[in-house]
């Protein structure tokens, strides 16, 4: 069995940089049990345990339904300090209702228990279905919805529906402001005017790194930058190779440093306001085999073990 080693704390030399979170998309998966997981993990333990060697994860499991607030609870408690969750966005406003008439539904997502997370909360993901294209007027009334700090969140999670009531959570209990990310596989996304309606709001374009035809670019469009690497050659499965994990360093690296990789694929032209030091956040969701944890292992060895926003020791 390979054992992860632990991640480092960030020091001095990285101060002009911003942090990088390297992770995994979920953490529940029976391959990884036995191979990143020690043999006779119990699987109440495997949050904690991928949590002290990764600097962060990625919850999926919102995506297919609300959560609790006593789930969020648990997460946060099972975390070391400075870790950091994404949460992805339900389908249902997504996928079904296609961002019609969504903003009960996105007020139950975020009653739903996410201010649970305090601190450990970091950009929310938005994934959109592959035969939904670029609908100027849908989008910009769906942006304009979405919260940008705790307070406008909770005054929005208060418009939830009925069932809502006695399961949810209303009262952040810090104050936050909350990132957005958005992840589109329709080619209509690839012009400069969506490029620029993120730019306007700060809300990051995903980096999707896939074999499948998803628009594969990598434009700048906010402070932060959130990449989802789903498998170079099979999807949700293949292994990345040294020469992909280089180039994957290599790009956070310039990224984290305010510039821009060499080779980057751009939609638009570079605009100098966001060229500053940017946290990225990177996931491996090649998860249907075993590769996902030992690719974002090997990532954090890359970036110099500083892929972690704290001193997180395995238990």
């Amino acid at each position: 069995m390979r054992h992860p080693p632990r991640p480092q704390a960030p020091d001095d030399r990285v101060a002009a940089t911003g942090r990088a979170y390297v992770g995994v998309s979920g953490w529940r998966y029976a391959p990884w049990r036995g191979h990143f997981y020690p043999p006779g993990l119990p699987q109440a333990r495997e949050l904690a345990y991928a949590s002290n060697h990764f600097s962060s994860i990625e919850i999926n499991g919102s995506f297919y339904a609300l959560q609790r607030p006593s789930s969020f609870e648990t997460w946060a408690r099972q975390t070391p300090p400075g870790f950091v969750f994404t949460v992805k966005g339900p389908r249902y406003v997504t996928h079904m209702l296609r961002l019609r008439n969504a903003e009960v539904a996105v007020a139950n997502f975020l009653a739903s228990g996410l201010f649970a997370l305090g601190d450990k909360l970091g950009p929310i993901l938005w994934q959109f279905p592959a035969n939904m294209a670029w609908d100027a007027e849908r989008f910009e009334a769906f942006f304009d919805l979405l919260p940008m700090d705790t307070e406008q969140a909770a005054r929005l999670a208060r418009r939830r529906d009925q069932r809502m009531h006695g399961r949810e959570l209303l009262d952040p209990p810090v104050s936050l402001r909350l990132r957005h990310a958005i992840e589109v596989r329709h080619a209509s996304f690839a012009q400069p005017a969506f490029i620029e309606a993120l730019r306007r709001r700060g809300i990051a374009w995903v980096v999707a790194d896939t074999p499948l035809a998803w628009p594969s670019y990598e434009d700048v469009t906010s402070d932060f930058m959130y990449l989802r690497l789903h498998g170079s050659t099979e999807l949700y499965n293949s292994v990345y190779t040294d020469a992909e994990l280089r180039r994957w360093a290599e790009a956070i690296q310039a990224w984290r440093s305010g510039r821009e990789p060499a080779d980057a694929r751009l939609i638009a032209p570079p605009t100098a306001k966001l060229a500053a030091p940017r946290e990225v956040f990177c996931y491996f969701d090649n998860t249907d085999k075993l590769h996902a944890p030992d690719n974002a292992l090997d990532l954090m060895q890359r970036l110099g073990g500083r892929a972690a926003a704290g001193d997180n020791r395995a238990p």
